[in-house]
């Protein structure tokens, strides 16, 4: 071969090397981000401040992108049916029964240092009748009586000590024009918490553990409730119903009006968490936390975890990623992290390796706490559901204990149709991995469809706004819902000059008091109809510039800038004199449902932010 044909030859196979390095160093990049990343579904936005902030403090190396998803097993069912199963998922509705369609894609933590640090009291709950073991509990809610101290003092009536005596209460209190008992039976949770609060011993006994072991992990799906403990269930739900004077009235009381009643001397006590005695005495309301009572004189307190915690089984194909995510959840597990839930809702400590400090409010339990009365609530979908549909029925004078028994019965054994409509067909699959050239695909998805959906030129959302991938598949009504985080998210709208609309980017990208705090890149906003510029540097965010169609923002123009937010989050801006916001009359979630089932499709993506 000549010489100028052998350079020839070599600077075509460099061109060809550099043609593609060009064309494909883009998706190598995307490659590794994606490889870095540690995905984290939280089972609410309440964790997405302190908690989270934590544990991405003491991993700084841990690229977690923490997503708020849904407080719903079936949740999980559908994205990992989309081959899209997060690394790392949070539930607190949660039970074995529901999980069982999981189990093949969650790692089994049975040998783990995580699993063995749970009392195993508790962790039987969470045991596979193979000894594989799914998920973890974290600290627990305590759930009992909430009793209004200064009410009980000012008329000289004991405190409950047993069943007998709490009716005797509320009957005495009645004399004095007080309510004596009431709940907010309006929520499933309740009217499943009481259901089974009330006979705690019952269901834990012999017979009753038996019995929830074979519901909870049964070979029949069809499983429905035994013929001796559960009749005894609902006869006491029965007696509790004419000894405390529960009526139709009782069904309409939320959360908010049965507090204010607590406060205000209306009502003597209610349903409620431990937190909520914690909360109600730092805002100056004398409250203490009784347990429930049942008919043979025993006390106890019904828990449920802060969430539930399972690990993805892919991860296992990757020694690197494993270990990740092995030291997330150590850290999310570890004495700090909960002590940080402690101190905002007084937990029940679960794990040996943990000291978790009661507050003084709670010093009465303790002695239910050393002997152990301790009893995790039955919490399947079915059971929240069919609790809430029978036990308002009985309320309402439609069941006896038989009916209501027999009702409750049919329902869980009910074959369950699937007659969900399906009402959003997407052709196109996106990733929800943010990457630092362009952000994240399905989130502009959604941001671009709900700025089209609101009618406005610009849209700007918390990163915490939408719930993970966009997939190329059917979507229910509920699996439609679901693509909006769970918590109260609104729409809020303004007439903005551009100066107006780069302060609120600022504030959204760098953060704002009172509001929400960017802490890493998957908590950055996302934006619709504007790019951003950002500088990243040691976990801090700033932004450089807004441009629209390619052009600088000048501070004259006057957008219609639609911005999505919580209620607490978006507060520092409504007291802001200008811009003026006018707040959506329904939830992003209930406008998005409405626009989709009326023919309203998803917008494409765009490259929305740039990292420097």
């Amino acid at each position: 071969m000549r010489k100028g044909s052998k350079i020839k030859c070599i600077s075509v196979v460099l061109v060809i090397v550099l043609m593609t390095t060009i064309f494909t160093g883009c998706q190598t990049t995307k490659e590794a981000e994606t490889e870095e990343v540690i995905t984290v579904y939280l089972w609410s936005n309440s964790l997405n401040e302190k908690y989270t902030q934590y544990v991405q403090s003491k991993l700084p190396d841990v690229n977690i992108q923490f997503v708020v998803g849904q407080n719903d097993l079936q949740f999980y069912e559908f994205m990992n049916e989309n081959g899209a199963l997060p690394d790392i998922i949070m539930s607190r509705r949660f039970s074995r029964f529901d999980a069982l369609a999981l189990k093949d894609s969650l790692m089994d933590l049975s040998s783990t240092e995580e699993a063995g640090a749970v009392y195993e009291s508790y962790l039987k709950d969470f045991t596979n009748t193979d000894g594989s073991i799914n998920w973890l509990p974290m600290c627990g809610v305590g759930d009992g009586i909430v009793a209004n101290k200064a009410l009980f003092e000012k008329y000289n009536i004991p405190f409950p000590t047993d069943y007998d005596s709490f009716v005797a209460a509320c009957q005495t209190f009645e004399k004095f024009g007080i309510r004596g008992f009431s709940a907010d039976f309006v929520y499933d949770y309740t009217c499943m918490e009481i259901l089974q609060g009330l006979s705690i011993p019952e269901i834990t006994s012999m017979d009753g553990s038996i019995w929830r072991s074979n519901y909870e992990d049964p070979s029949d799906a069809e499983n429905g409730l035994d013929k001796d403990i559960w009749p005894v269930v609902f006869e006491n739900m029965e007696q509790f119903i004419k000894d405390v004077k529960i009526g139709p009235d009782d069904l309409t009381l939320d959360y908010g009006s049965k507090m204010d009643m607590l406060k205000e001397g209306k009502l003597a006590m209610c349903r409620a968490g431990s937190g909520d005695v914690l909360e109600l005495n730092r805002k100056g309301v004398d409250a203490i936390f009784l347990p429930y009572f049942g008919k043979n004189g025993e006390q106890w307190i019904l828990t449920y975890p802060e969430f539930q915690v399972a690990l993805n089984k892919d991860l296992e194909q990757n020694s690197n990623r494993k270990e990740m995510a092995m030291r997330v959840l150590g850290t999310m597990l570890s004495e700090e992290a909960q002590n940080i839930l402690s101190n905002e809702k007084d937990v029940v400590n679960y794990n040996k390796n943990v000291e978790l400090e009661l507050s003084s409010y709670l010093d009465n339990l303790k002695p239910i706490i050393a002997r152990n009365n301790l009893y995790i609530r039955i919490a399947s979908n079915d059971f929240f559901v069919v609790s809430k549909d029978v036990v308002t029925k009985m309320i309402e004078g439609k069941y006896d204990a038989e009916e209501a028994y027999e009702a409750f019965d049919s329902q869980l054994r009910a074959q369950k149709e699937n007659q969900s409509e399906i009402i959003l067909s997407s052709e196109k699959g996106y990733s929800n991995i943010f990457f630092s050239n362009g952000g994240n695909e399905s989130y502009s998805v959604m941001a671009n469809s709900i700025r089209n959906m609101y009618d406005g030129e610009i849209l700007i959302a918390p990163g915490f706004s939408f719930t993970g991938s966009v997939f190329a598949t059917d979507y229910t009504e509920k699996q439609v819902a679901s693509m909006i985080m769970p918590n109260v998210l609104f729409a809020y709208s303004a007439e903005m000059t551009g100066k107006e609309l780069k302060e609120c980017v600022r504030a959204y990208v760098e953060g704002i008091e009172g509001g929400f705090i960017p802490f890493n890149r998957g908590s950055l906003p996302i934006v619709s109809g504007i790019t951003i510029k950002v500088k990243e540097q040691a976990g801090k965010y700033t932004l450089l510039n807004v441009q629209k169609s390619g052009k600088e923002i000048k501070d004259h123009d006057v957008f219609k800038v639609i911005c999505l937010n919580a209620g607490d989050y978006m507060n520092p801006f409504l007291e802001n004199s200008s811009p003026v916001f006018k707040k959506s009359e329904k939830m992003v979630k209930e406008d998005w449902i409405k626009y989709i089932k009326e023919g309203g499709s998803l917008a494409g993506p765009e490259k929305y932010i740039f990292l420097n």
